[in-house]
This record gives structure tokens, sequence and C-alpha cells, in this order.
């Protein structure tokens, strides 16, 4: 049994279909109800079992809600998946306390409640996996996106001391690290044409990447690995700096960008 954060769209929708046509029961979980009640009835369609249940990760109580849903339906927890995403770009001089603390509260604080509420039914279930969504932007930051960067980097630490801490109960903690993920919100250019560029693997991923990943460990073929940072972004955090910053000024000035402001 399964709860996914953030999964009306993008990784979570993609997680909680994979999760479901593995045979799990899944709790599909977001606040976009429209597009979370949707994943759960194509899940439905497809033979699978699933839910849908409102829930806002920066409030404590829709947290422990969630998690109690998951058991009230089908009697245990077996993994939580926590995907749920919130973003806001600018440097520390334009960003707002307000910012600062709702990206905090959704990409890290989350994560800590989430592990409060589950741990206790995962022990219960004896033992269970808990997944972590981090990004390879936590590793090598990118211009004014200070909230985002420094709580991705946070998930793997935090992930780890989970892991440290209930390992002893059969509960593994690991990080997903996606790169550059097609969902579908950005609208970018000749997107495949940068990618193959940019990227060893010459493609950007998609959605079903990630969610593959996820679901190797959340189940038992992963069932020693804990504490582990599973990168998958296609290579592209390979190359040492100068080479990647290198080739994205000569594809932006290629696509009509000027040498300015983005490349002091």
């Amino acid at each position: 049994m399964a709860v996914v954060t953030g999964a009306a769209q993008g990784i979570g929708a993609a997680t909680a279909r994979v999760l479901a046509g593995s045979g799990a029961r899944v709790l599909v979980t977001d606040i976009q109800d429209a597009r979370g009640q949707g994943v759960a009835a194509v899940i439905q369609a497809e033979g699978g079992v699933a839910a849908y249940l409102h829930a806002d990760v920066s409030v404590e109580a829709d947290i422990r809600g969630m998690v109690d849903a998951a058991v009230r339906l089908w009697g245990r927890l077996d993994i939580l998946v926590n995907n749920a995403h919130f973003e806001v770009h600018g440097s520390a001089l334009e960003l707002s306390a307000e910012d600062w603390d709702r990206s905090y509260a959704v990409l890290v604080r989350a994560l800590f409640l989430g592990a409060k509420y589950a741990v206790p039914h995962l022990r219960a279930a004896g033992g269970g996996s808990i997944i972590n969504l981090a990004s390879v932007l936590g590793r090598q930051p990118t211009r004014r996106y200070a909230t985002y960067t420094s709580a991705k980097a946070a998930v793997p630490q935090l992930s780890r001391q989970l892991a440290l801490d209930f390992g002893p109960d059969g509960i593994r903690v690991n990080t997903v690290t996606p790169g550059t993920i097609d969902t579908g919100r950005d609208e970018v250019p000749d997107r495949e044409s940068l990618a193959a560029r940019l990227h060893p693997l010459r493609r950007t991923g998609v959605p079903g990447d990630v969610a593959a990943a996820i679901c190797f460990l959340a189940s038992d073929q992963a069932s020693f690995i804990t504490g582990a940072d599973l990168l998958v972004d296609g290579g592209s955090t390979i190359p040492f700096y100068w080479e990647p910053v290198a080739g994205a000024r000569r594809l932006w000035k290629e696509h009509g960008g000027a040498d300015g402001e983005d490349w002091k």
C-alpha cells in the first residue's frame, strides 16, 4: 500500500501508475483535485487500485491525514513517496521570508513530517520504504533559485538520517535525484535539439524514467539498499563545469539569445 504526494501530474502521476501496475494499492495525493482524481481514474481503468485525497503537504494535519487515510482504506502502509513540488525563483535579495518558508515547508519539512507519521505504520507492517525526491539542482545550483536548490540539497542528508534511525525497524529510506525531466510544464523551444547537445544520452528524461527508479527502490529487489541517492539524469552531471556552460552559451546564442545578463 503506497502514498504518493504531488501525484496529479508529471513524475508523481507516473509513479502512481507504475506502482499500481506492479500491484500496489495507491493513494494519489495533491492539491490539484481534478487532475489527481483523473490519475486515480486512469489507474482504475488500467485495472489497478487507487483513490485520491486532497493533501497540502505544507500543512501538518494534511500529511497526518493522508497517512491515516491510506491505513483506513487498506489496513496498512508499505511505501511513501515524497514527491510534492513547489518552487519560486529569485536571489536572496528578491525572495521574501514567506517564499523561503513555503519552499522549505513543501520540499523539506513535509519529508520530516511524512516520516514522523508514516514510520509507526511501516513498523507495524514489519518494514517498508520511503523514497524522497531531490534534484540535480541540489548538487549544481543555478542562478536565482536560492530556495529550491538549497532545499533539494537537504533531501539526501535527511534521507540518510532517516535511514540510519529507522533501519533497525526494516524501514529503508532512499533518495531519487532526477535531472532534466520533460513533465510538460515548461515551454522550451526545440527541446530535443538542446537536450541532444547537452546530455550524454542525447535526450531529456520523461516521468516514467524516474518512476521506474522509484518503483525499484520501493521493491524487494532493493531490499539491501538504504540511505542511497539514485541519480536519474541522463549523465548530465558527468561533464566538468566549463563544458556544459560553454555548450549552453553556444546554444543560447544559436537560438536567438543575447550574450548578456544570463551569462555574467
